[in-house]
């Protein structure tokens, strides 16, 4: 029987004692593998009263300071995390047969860091975040159409600012896990907790 920490073939999974490198090794493998979106992973976060909530969206960056995602400030995920700033993702991918799942602190990337990100968006995805009210009601696709055409018409063929209401997060995790599907459900499972800073102390867990 091959060690639990490798894959039919011998070559070992768990290869760096750094989460944020070993996971991003696993996103590289993921990119090459997943037929769609595989940098998309489920964010759950909680609102004032601590009811959850959960939903899709696509990792945009990540460094040793976490994982960065985007969207409308005044969305529901952006509203519950103005008053819970804790968040919990997880990746799953598929044809891998693996998964990560990480929690921590929510903070606000800044200013130029949005900036940055959203110049690089398609035109229309820009002027799309001007037309959406995120998350609110909409009575007809027609108003939704109808707010997109006002933008279009606003910004014509010049530079399409950052709206003030849409930025980024970025959630500093606390914990990382790392998992990998075995037969008989003796799945492998790694976790790296924060210890302080960089430093992470790092265990196995049963399946």
């Amino acid at each position: 029987m091959s060690d639990s920490t490798t894959t039919a073939d011998g070559a070992e999974i768990f290869t760096s004692e750094d989460p944020i490198a070993l996971f991003r090794e696993w996103m590289e493998l993921a990119r090459a593998k997943e037929p769609e979106d595989a940098n998309a992973f489920a964010l759950a976060t909680a609102d004032k009263a601590g009811l959850p909530d959960v939903r899709m969206v696509l990792l945009k960056d990540v460094d040793a300071r976490g994982f960065v995602f985007y969207t409308n400030l005044e969305s529901d995920k952006g509203r519950e995390l103005a008053e819970n700033s804790q968040a919990a993702i997880c990746f799953h991918w598929k044809s891998l047969r693996r998964q990560v799942r990480a929690r921590g602190q929510v903070i606000a990337v800044s200013d130029e860091e949005a900036d940055a990100y959203f110049a690089t968006r398609a035109r229309d995805s820009q002027i799309g975040a001007w037309a959406s009210r995120q998350s609110r009601p909409l009575e007809t696709r027609f108003e939704l159409e109808r707010e997109v055409t006002k933008y279009a018409a606003k910004f014509g063929f010049g530079k399409v600012p950052r709206p003030p209401h849409w930025s980024g997060f970025r959630i500093v995790p606390v914990r990382i896990e790392f998992w990998r599907d075995r037969p008989f459900r003796l799945h492998d499972r790694l976790v790296f907790e924060r210890e302080s800073g960089d430093n992470w102390r790092q265990k196995r867990l049963f399946p």
